[in-house]
């Protein structure tokens, strides 16, 4: 099941992600990322996946410099689990659907 991720910006990320009321995964991408394109259907499928569970965004580095500074990403993809606007987990690179959707999972219990 694919869903829709939302689209993170440096405008909404602190209301739609830092006050969120449910965990977040952020992959942080860019569109010359050969790994953050493999890594975008997996995405996609966890949106799916988290529907109403939890907030499943990309934030393109290079149109967001601000908050992508703001959590120091220097390699990318870069994914940040947050939990009541704390990052709580981090993963770097193009990881298998199970290991992203495991972190998730320890954040929701």
């Amino acid at each position: 099941m694919s869903g829709k991720y939302f689209v993170a910006t440096d405008q909404n990320f602190k209301k739609e992600i830092l006050e969120s009321d449910k965990v977040a995964l952020v992959d942080f991408w860019a569109a010359w990322c050969g790994p953050c394109m493999m890594l975008g259907p997996v995405i996609e499928e966890l949106a799916g996946d988290y529907q109403g569970k939890a907030v499943i965004a990309k934030l393109n580095v290079d149109e967001n410099p601000a908050t992508a500074a703001q959590y120091g990403i220097r390699s990318i993809p870069s994914l940040l689990v947050f939990k009541n606007g704390q990052v709580v987990d981090q993963m770097l690179g193009a990881l298998p659907k199970n290991q992203i959707a495991k972190k998730i999972d320890e954040h929701i219990a």
